[in-house]
């Protein structure tokens, strides 16, 4: 007690603290606005290079960096914006690649002058108060997106600048779900692991699932609850339990900076790897103890563009060309649109899934700011409210334009919701349409979007007071101004924030560039991100084949552990996407190869590798893959030597050890002489070549099981393959062959069987279904393997983008 009484100690919450940032002699707010108006100088040489274009639009752009800079030193957030600069600036300059920008921290001009963010507000109307607004004291929020490989790289310079023992990544709290709950229960019970799975199977695998709305949803449990006493122990015991903390983990991106040590803030736990330190406050306590969070995030895209890059400045550089800059791609790039339009979209950010080409063939757009609207369109929300189809039939003319109705339009309206075609379609139309209308500040328009979104009735009755007094100041009519109020009102709800949406339509501009004009690049790097899914890899290889890219095997003595582009412009399968081909094997070869040279063939490999490393059943993928073919022998007399290659290489080793290294001149023989020494056999059958090629890839690579068959199969086809169909043959009845490569029965929900099978021929795959007739008197033959040729109608499958 007497210890108790002589402590003494304050706790400050509600405050923010953060690291004092080194600005010399300068205040922190005198440096941002410096460092702001040398960076505003920057943008707008590369925005306009014309002088005298530049001295035109300088005016706006000075106007907005100076209400920005006030309001942010006013709120006393200049430290958080040149924390942020600081560390994207840093990433920069030492090869990490950073996102153009993510949610609303895109709207600041601040932003983009400080090289944060690489999106011009000014061109997209991008606001400034969604981001921060100075009627409502909230901490700014930039989420940032890094490379994947290279995200670590920046927090551990962000330690190394504030000191270690500042910096923390923050911790996550896993907690008992409804399934994960029943599972942990029942083990503890020691109930066998098949009357446990029964139950946790009965829980609906929904979002935020409960044990309560899982006795709602599913019959069947009130009815075993009831039925079985060791079930309803065990549902009892899981009840009680459900919600309790599990484990603990840590935050995908969150990193907080504090201005001394983080244990003045918070206490500290060390993650399992016991490297890192991580706060024992979540992200909300965290923030409530005063300590302010910095999203660190990884983004795959980034990490495929740079690959993507780095392959093409290398061909670029040989060709005597500059490097490309992906931030300085025109954004009315023809070839790019022409490709979006035709929805070749796969492997492009965001923009791949079947329901978005389905959007994109309807949408046709032709211009960034449709790219921006696609990101907003495709969501639940306006999917279903019939919100998109109103914007593709405005935009193709169907549907009369109104500003934002037929009924009810004001003609002030129209520079706002011209863009999206009259529809109210993002968060910031909704603040400029109170601005314009109703003569709200940005700050004030917010509030309204916040009370909007939140549909609390007091104070949207409130709102409505304001919006229709404010309205009448400006000489509307008080009907119309309530009219336009319940339409924003609706739509406020489906609402995106623009600056997001545009921010990330700039990466999706990007990926659609970079693969319409360096394809195999493109595609090779999006392989390698791929590298650990097969089935992803085998999709993205029927990609390349669509656009005419060819893919060479893997190579043991030109390939790599990733994808890459030789100097012909053809793909090479990475090493590294071999089945039963770890890291250890790869880096064992490049290595050797690096210090040797080529190998000459298999005993020469074998002789400079560790053969502990690279095994013989590694060296079984490795040939049945393809990696050998250049050397020389085929694959079986490769296969039947193996044994002798490992003895002779295990052999050499020993000698090595000893100083009687390569004692009779074995391994000096010239390859004609080596040669010899493989055992003679006679070459696999195509058949097995093809069968080893899809055991290690997962494909077919140098040939095509159907390829033998196709004179007797041109029989019933004339010669067309599945690559040569068509959309435009829809209701037409033809016939295809291909071979089985998938194969499903499905049950309707009218209790009907669909049989649902995939044609492949190495040209294209068709899917073909078979309705309940066909099904009972053909569902023998779809078998995987099974070549088969199929007649019936062709149609444009709308779900999945192709044929069927």
């Amino acid at each position: 007690m007497e210890i108790a009484k002589r402590c003494n100690v304050t706790v400050r919450l509600g405050e923010y603290f953060l690291p004092q940032f080194p600005t010399g002699d300068m205040t922190t707010e005198d440096y941002l606005v410096k460092k702001a108006k040398e960076g505003l100088e920057e943008r707008l040489a590369f925005l306009f290079p014309d002088e005298e274009e530049r001295k035109k639009r300088r005016p706006e752009y000075d106007e907005r960096l100076d209400i920005e800079l006030q309001v942010i030193n006013q709120m006393g957030f200049p430290g958080y914006f040149l924390i942020v600069m600081e560390f994207i600036q840093w990433s920069k300059d030492n090869g990490v690649p950073v996102g153009p920008g993510r949610g609303s921290g895109a709207g600041s001009l601040v932003a983009y002058a400080l090289k944060i963010t690489d999106l011009d507000p000014l061109e997209f109307d991008l606001l400034f108060e969604r981001f921060l607004n100075p009627e409502r004291v909230s901490m700014p929020d930039f989420d940032v997106d890094f490379c994947m490989e290279k995200r670590d790289q920046v927090i551990e310079h962000v330690a190394d600048m504030y000191g270690r023992d500042a910096v923390s990544q923050i911790i996550t709290f896993g907690t008992m779900a409804a399934k994960a709950v029943i599972r942990d229960v029942g083990r503890v019970l020691g109930h066998p692991y098949g009357f446990v799975d029964r139950i946790s199977k009965l829980v609906p695998p929904d979002p935020g699932m409960t044990l309560a709305k899982a006795f709602e949803a599913e019959p069947q449990l009130p009815e075993i609850y009831e039925a079985d006493e060791e079930v309803r122990a065990l549902i009892d015991m899981a009840r009680k339990l459900e919600g309790v903390t599990r484990n603990a983990g840590k935050h995908a991106g969150g990193v907080v900076i504090a201005p001394t040590k983080i244990t003045d803030f918070a206490p500290l736990y060390c993650d399992e790897e016991g490297k890192h330190p991580v706060t024992q406050f979540d992200k909300s306590d965290v923030e409530y103890a005063g300590l302010v969070k910095f999203d660190f995030l990884g983004l795959r895209t980034l990490t495929i563009i740079n690959w993507a890059l780095e392959m093409i400045n290398k061909r670029r550089e040989k060709n005597g060309e500059p490097p490309l800059d992906i931030a300085a791609i025109p954004l009315d790039d023809k070839k790019s649109f022409d490709m979006l339009q035709r929805s070749e979209t796969t492997a492009v950010f965001q923009l791949e899934s079947r329901g978005m080409k389905d959007l994109i063939k309807r949408l046709q757009p032709d211009c960034f700011e449709d790219m921006i609207a696609l990101v907003a369109l495709f969501r639940p929300g306006p999917l279903q409210s019939g919100m998109v189809d109103n914007f593709i039939d405005r935009k193709h003319g169907r549907e009369e334009l109104s500003y934002p109705d037929v009924q009810w339009q004001h003609e002030s309206l129209k520079p706002v919701l011209e863009p999206t075609y009259g529809i109210i379609l993002y968060q910031e139309q909704v603040m400029q349409i109170a601005q314009v209308l109703s003569g709200y500040t940005l700050g004030g328009a917010d509030m309204l979007r916040r009370a909007m979104g939140k549909k609390k009735p007091e104070e949207m009755a409130k709102q409505r007071s304001v919006f229709e007094e404010g309205a009448k100041k400006n000489g509307i009519d008080g009907e119309l101004a309530m009219k336009i109020f319940d339409l924003v009102e609706k739509f406020a709800g489906y609402g995106f924030n623009k600056s997001h949406s545009a921010a990330y339509a700039l990466v999706s501009y990007q990926t659609l560039w970079l693969k319409a004009h360096y394809p195999a690049e493109f595609m090779a790097a999006v392989m390698t991100a791929d590298m650990d899914n097969t089935e992803k890899v085998v999709g993205l290889v029927d990609e390349c084949w669509r656009m005419g890219l060819k893919i060479l095997p893997p190579d043991i003595n030109s390939g790599l552990y990733h994808f890459h582009v030789n100097d012909e412009g053809e793909i090479v399968y990475g090493i590294g996407a071999i089945k039963g081909v770890g890291e250890g094997p790869i880096e064992a070869i490049i290595d050797a190869r690096n210090q040797g040279g080529y190998f000459r063939e298999l005993f020469d490999l074998c002789a400079r590798t560790d053969t502990k490393k690279l095994n013989r059943r590694v060296l079984e993928k490795l040939i049945m893959s393809g990696a050998f073919d250049r050397l020389g022998p085929h694959r079986a007399a490769l296969m039947n030597s193996l044994g002798d290659a490992l003895k002779a290489a295990d052999q050499h080793a020993k000698a090595e050890a000893i100083g009687q290294a390569d004692m009779f001149g074995v391994l000096a023989e010239e390859p004609e002489q080596i040669e010899q020494s493989y055992a003679s056999c006679q070459p696999w059958p195509e058949q097995v070549v093809l069968d080893g090629e899809r055991e290690t890839l997962g494909l077919y690579l140098t040939g095509h099981p159907i390829n033998q068959y196709l004179k007797e199969i041109e029989r019933y086809v004339g010669g067309v393959r599945l690559k040569d169909m068509h959309p435009t043959e829809r209701g037409k009845v033809t016939t295809a062959a291909g071979l089985v490569i998938a194969a499903r029965v499905m049950v309707t929900k009218r209790g009907n069987r669909i049989g649902i099978c995939t044609l492949d021929d190495r040209s294209g795959r068709l899917e073909v279904m078979l309705f309940t007739d066909a099904l009972d008197k053909y569902q023998q033959l779809l078998e995987k393997d099974r070549i088969l040729i199929v007649s019936g109608q062709v149609s444009f499958d709308d779900f999945s983008g192709g044929l069927k």
